[in-house]
């Protein structure tokens, strides 16, 4: 399990978190939700260890994690597949790669410069990156963000098959997404 006593953080004068608690079992759905600016985005790096508290105890990080951040951050010019073998080497094949990709609904657009993707395309192929490395924890921001409702069904399955067993923290500005993963709620 995940553990966070006490985490405060603040930034120039604004306090975004301060003596914060929260357990995320093993395995677990949690859907982070607040309005702009309550700490979301700053709890998910400080889960990742992209930032530091200013105080408090954070345990049970996992060595292993993936995420997607709100920005799709994908080597633009590299195809959806190569996009995907850069976080998982050889250790995830090219068929199982294609097979994820067309579960994702981008059958047909495996091999293009991801730069000729739609954003929605962009951030499938984000979240095929995520779910196809190696993690215990899958960590992502706004991952439905710039779907439409099908799309994001079809996503909510895929996400759910893929991440069986691993422990999944989502921000999200959408309570639909929730009830669909079947999250616990994180109001921030």
């Amino acid at each position: 399990m995940i553990e966070l006593k006490n985490v405060c953080k603040s930034f120039e004068n604004k306090v975004v978190l301060s003596n914060f608690n929260y357990v995320f079992d093993d395995g677990s759905i949690t859907c982070v939700m607040g309005a702009s600016g309550s700490g979301k985005t700053t709890l998910l790096n400080i889960l990742l260890g992209l930032i530091k508290a200013d105080s408090g105890e954070v345990s049970g990080i996992p060595d292993d994690i993936s995420a997607v951040f709100q920005e799709d951050r994908l080597c633009e010019p590299y195809s959806a597949v190569k996009n995907v073998f850069a976080v998982t080497g050889n250790e995830v094949g090219e068929d199982e790669i294609i097979a994820v990709l067309g579960e994702l609904g981008l059958l047909g657009s495996e091999f293009v410069p991801v730069s000729t993707l739609s954003g929605g395309m962009k951030r499938r192929v984000a979240l095929a990156r995520a779910l196809l490395a190696k993690s215990e924890l899958i960590i992502l921001d706004e991952p439905f963000k710039g779907l439409d409702d099908e799309t994001r069904e079809t996503v909510i399955s895929v996400l759910l098959k893929y991440a069986k067993g691993k422990t999944l923290i989502i921000a999200t500005h959408d309570e639909r997404d929730c009830v669909a993963l079947g999250a616990e709620l994180l109001q921030l």
